[in-house]
């Protein structure tokens, strides 16, 4: 269990780290350059918000503070990563105003020509991008995704099959709190006690005994290739529809860095931040077949009026997706998770399932300190500016607000232009923190290389320049 003193320590030091970033707050964070010159950081919205540091000071100021914390510290949490200052832009435009109830062609409102242009070419960029037959693009949120394809395909009480939370599963694959859990009958798969992977026999086993309506494939944190092909197989022989849940690995699929669930699947939905990199919001891709009930579930079932300013968001980032250069983004960003992994595991740490195949990671800390709680280890690091989460580990003992482990992810890190040499440096900080995560000297210390680091790798959706 955690002790008070420990988390008075960690409260005392994130609270110096966030005293250091509300000092930067107007003045930009400078950090050394390799060649010991200093870079301050200007947001890449600084010259398009005049209108609110005028208007609303308090506001902007949050804002500003926010784009410091993000250049000034590591993103290690493996579901978030860093959109582009196009895909920004788009997010924050005049789409903002504008309802467009329906989909293009049939709206319920006037004036709708821009948005019927927009949605067409986020449909379109979906649909190659991901070799899908059809796409809706309206979906808020990957939750939201999930609960249309249930409404579609599914009635109340029907049976579901998805991957325990607790092993790496999500809120929305049946938990009992959730939608998924409340309305349907939700019945889980487990990771082998032994090797940590998935049992694909003992996941047909339940499934033929089961005979769920759905068998739901994806995790959020799940380290290892999912095999799409054999739940595919699975679902057809229990007479279930495959639902492939992606929000974490589509931007690996779309880069070619993991094998794609949509040849195999009845449905597939995702999250568009994450390995995507674009903004947070959601995604169905379906079988022809099913894309009228599809559409309907979003709306009129499900939602109201799209969001157009991020569906214009989600096309520019799926436009991004299609270039060469993101097939390198992607395959570097499992290029590194393999290096901080090693890294881990060279210093004694113990990785779930020993390894990696994707962009994330989940560290044991019993393998080195039976006492060290994720919650303990995350504080520690977050005073070093290196951003992870606590996570459950498959039988995890402790509860989920304490934790045995940690979840480590590249998307970020990546997009910030880091490679192999990086993540070994990472590692061996993540290390010296882990084993010595009282130590506020060395903490610190580590802070201000990790502060440097920063600088010489900013974020791209920042402009930057010399001082």
């Amino acid at each position: 269990m955690l002790h008070d003193n420990a988390s008075s320590s960690i409260a005392g030091r994130e609270r110096s780290v966030q005293r250091d970033l509300r000092e930067t707050v107007g003045g930009g964070i400078f950090a050394a350059d390799a060649t010991g010159g200093r870079i301050r950081t200007i947001s890449g919205m600084d010259k398009i918000m005049t209108a609110l540091s005028q208007t609303d000071p308090e506001a902007f100021g949050i804002l500003q503070a926010e784009s410091s914390r993000q250049h000034s510290t590591l993103e290690l949490i493996a579901s978030e990563n860093h959109a582009s200052a196009a895909v920004l832009e788009a997010t924050g435009s005049v789409l903002t105003d504008k309802y467009a109830e329906g989909y293009p062609g049939h709206r319920y409102y006037r004036g709708c020509r821009q948005s019927d242009r927009v949605e067409q070419l986020a449909i379109a960029r979906a649909k190659a991008l991901f070799g899908a037959e059809h796409a809706n693009v309206q979906p808020h949120c990957g939750t939201s995704a999930n609960i249309a394809v249930y409404m579609a395909a599914l009635d109340p009480g029907d049976t579901i099959l998805g991957m325990d939370l607790s092993h790496g599963g999500h809120l929305s694959h049946g938990l009992r709190l959730n939608y998924s859990g409340i309305y349907y009958k939700a019945v889980f798969y487990t990771l082998d006690k032994q090797t940590e992977l998935l049992d694909m026999d003992a996941v047909r086993d339940l499934a033929l005994k089961e005979r769920p309506k759905m068998i739901i494939a994806g995790a959020s944190a799940y380290p290892r290739t999912i095999d799409f092909e054999a739940f595919g197989k699975i679902a057809a022989e229990a007479g279930a529809y495959l639902l492939s849940d992606i929000a974490h690995i589509a931007g690996l699929v779309a880069g070619a860095a993991h094998p794609s669930p949509v040849p195999h699947s009845t449905f597939v939905t995702t999250t568009t931040h994450k390995t995507l990199r674009g903004p947070r919001s959601g995604i169905v891709l379906c079988k022809n077949e099913w894309a009228k009930k599809v559409d309907s579930a979003v709306f009129p079932g499900l939602q109201g009026g799209p969001f157009m300013h991020q569906i214009l968001a989600k096309a520019v980032a799926m436009g991004e997706a299609a270039r060469p250069e993101f097939t390198d983004y992607a395959k570097q960003v499992v290029a590194n998770a393999a290096a901080l992994a090693e890294t881990l595991m060279e210093k004694g740490w113990r990785l779930v399932t020993g390894g990696t195949d994707n962009h994330l990671m989940l560290v044991d800390l019993r393998s080195r300190n039976e006492n060290l709680t994720g919650h303990v280890a995350s504080g520690a690091l977050a005073a070093a500016r290196l951003v992870a989460n606590k996570n459950v580990i498959p039988f995890d003992p402790r509860p989920p607000m304490q934790t045995s482990g940690l979840r480590f992810g590249t998307p970020a890190l990546t997009t910030r232009g880091m490679k192999e040499t990086q993540m070994t440096q990472i590692g061996e900080w993540i290390d010296q923190i882990l084993t010595n995560h009282e130590d506020e000297d060395l903490i610190a210390r580590i802070g201000k290389e990790v502060l440097e680091m920063c600088g010489v790798f900013p974020v791209p959706n920042q402009n930057t320049r010399q001082t």
